[in-house]
């Protein structure tokens, strides 16, 4: 498909010393520098990104609502854990 492009005298100077360097058309440089280009700046795969990378947005998000649910948790947990086996005591 053709299209049209205006390019300055310095990137024109570029393509058609890369098209004599490398033999290739000018329309060839140009399909190669936009291929190279789409690689450099795609987006990583899914299976390229770490687990960080893919759950980043999410990470920071929401609030605690500033409760200290960090505070006392050992003494929280045996609680639990006693309520549990009076329950299964109680059965």
């Amino acid at each position: 498909m053709p299209v049209s492009v205006r390019l300055d005298e310095r990137t024109e100077r570029v393509i058609r010393r890369l098209a004599r360097q490398t033999g290739r058309t000018k329309s060839d440089v140009i399909r190669r520098a936009i291929a190279t280009l789409e690689q450099l700046e795609a987006p990583a795969s899914a299976e390229a990104l770490s687990a960080y990378e893919r759950l980043a947005h999410l990470i920071g998000g929401a609030g605690s609502g500033g409760r200290r649910l960090s505070e006392h948790t050992g003494e929280k947990f045996r609680k639990l854990l006693e309520a549990k086996h009076r329950a299964r005591r109680a059965r």
